[in-house]
C-alpha cells in the first residue's frame, strides 16, 4: 500500500464517520462536527490525489482548492454556531 492510498482510505474513513454523525445525532452542535468531520475527510482525500509519485512534482491545484476550502468551512462553522447559539437562546425565551 502506498501513503497516498492509506490517506485517500483514512480520508473516506473521516468522511463517513462525520456523514454518520450528521445523519444520525438529534443534537446540532453534533451535526456540526459531523459536517466538519466530513469536510476533514474530504480535504485529506483531495491532498491524497495530489501526490503522483517520487519522480513527480506534486499537482498544486487541489492543495490551492483546500487552502480556500478550510477558509470556507471555518466561515460556515462560524456561522454555524452562532446560529446555533442563537437558536438556543431563543429556545430558554
Amino acid at each position: 500500500m502506498t501513503q497516498a492510498l492509506i490517506y485517500a482510505l483514512t480520508g473516506a474513513v473521516l468522511f463517513m464517520l462525520g456523514v454518520r454523525s450528521t445523519l444520525l445525532r438529534d443534537s446540532l452542535l453534533a451535526r456540526i462536527l459531523g459536517l466538519n468531520v466530513s469536510g476533514a475527510g474530504i480535504f485529506l482525500i483531495f491532498v491524497s490525489l495530489a501526490y503522483r509519485g517520487d519522480s513527480m512534482p506534486t499537482d498544486p491545484i487541489p492543495h490551492a482548492l483546500v487552502l480556500t476550502g478550510l477558509v470556507v468551512a471555518i466561515s460556515a462553522t462560524a456561522l454555524a454556531l452562532a446560529l446555533n447559539r442563537r437558536l438556543r437562546e431563543m429556545d430558554d425565551e
